[in-house]
């Protein structure tokens, strides 16, 4: 049976409400005030970034799951030629076949989780052919068309992953905004794999996340100035997340006389999250896999430090949402380009 998926939407643009700046730090200088290269040409559909993501509760017949079972689904409700963008795993699982060798799964969703497909394969046939002919299987099985797209979030899978999707003509895009697929597999690593008779309790991850040294920001991302601030968990018009409509969901405010072009360069990227480091007093940017940027740092002071621990503080109480906004003046109610984010951990597989 398919796992039940709560659908997460958001407006993208104009915030309602305007940003609410916590009144000890209004904003801070990014770095320094700097010049902005002339932008590339754009061709955006628009100007904001729009996003959904899920969360997966377990359903009440879990228990009547077999973890050994495969899964082949499509929402019926859904039109096929609508799912253009798939998110792929395809990594060893802890568990161990007959010959005692850890099993691999392919594991396939879109992030509406209207399309879900598991497989197990034997780790002596994992290589870019075996991925090509099982994303052309899935398609056959389930009359999809191949996808335009597909995210991944594994470094070392990029090769294998990257060959397969170029003999098909698909766009690979190395990402860690594959947050319906991660959010999956932690409901599988309870639901299925730690049910499975081969499990292997305490075995780490094979191919574990990369979580790079910060490196310093291409000029074309920079900003004017910014600041920490939060909008109430109501304005973001979200569903299917558990949070109290009166939460105050954290984020960081940017602004920039170049705010257009700045936003069409961040949305060239694959955002997935950004961390207040307080021993380094700055924001890491977090994009694609493993790329790691400062931000934007600040002068670290007493009262410096303790916003940005209240920021991070507020962040996790919100299960790691928080967003990025892009403005041209940080007074102004409208954003040119908004981000929502979710900081989550690597799935315990």
């Amino acid at each position: 049976m398919a796992a039940a998926a709560l659908r997460l939407t958001f407006t993208s643009s104009p915030i309602p409400n305007s940003l609410q700046t916590p009144a000890k730090i209004p904003s801070f200088d990014f770095f320094k005030t700097r010049h902005l290269p002339p932008p590339p040409p754009l061709s955006l559909s628009s100007q904001n970034s729009v996003s959904q993501s899920q969360s997966l509760p377990a359903e009440e017949d879990d228990l009547d799951l077999d973890p050994t079972a495969e899964l082949s689904y499509l929402d019926p409700q859904t039109d096929p030629d609508a799912i253009t963008s798939w998110e792929v795993d395809f990594c060893s699982r802890p568990i161990l076949d007959a010959r005692g060798k850890k099993i691999w799964e392919l594991v396939v969703c879109d992030q509406s989780l209207s399309l879900q497909y598991t497989k197990y394969f034997p780790n002596n046939v994992i290589n870019s052919v075996t991925l090509k002919d099982a994303i052309v299987a899935i398609c056959d099985e389930l009359g999809l068309p191949l996808p335009e797209k597909i995210r991944f979030f594994r470094s070392q899978m990029q090769t294998i992953i990257t060959r397969a999707c170029g003999e098909l003509g698909i766009k690979p895009i190395p990402s860690k905004r594959c947050l319906s697929l991660v959010l999956w597999l932690e409901e599988r690593y309870e639901t299925v794999y730690t049910r499975h008779p081969g499990f292997q309790e305490g075995s780490k991850p094979l191919l574990a996340l990369d979580n790079a040294f910060p490196m310093e920001l291409p000029e074309n991302l920079y900003g004017e100035k910014w600041a920490f601030v939060q909008l109430p968990f109501s304005d973001l018009d979200l569903l299917g997340i558990e949070v109290d409509e009166k939460t105050l969901i954290p984020g960081i405010a940017v602004s920039s006389s170049r705010a257009t072009p700045l936003a069409g360069w961040m949305n060239g990227l694959e955002v997935s999250s950004i961390e207040a480091d307080t021993n380094r007093a700055c924001l890491i940017l977090s994009v694609g896999i493993s790329s790691r940027y400062i931000y934007a740092t600040y002068k670290k002071t007493a009262v410096s430090t303790s916003e940005a621990e209240a920021w991070e503080a507020a962040k996790k109480e919100c299960g790691g949402l928080h967003f990025l906004a892009i403005q041209n003046d940080l007074d102004s109610d409208e954003c040119i380009g908004f981000w929502l984010l979710l900081d989550l951990p690597p799935p315990p597989v």
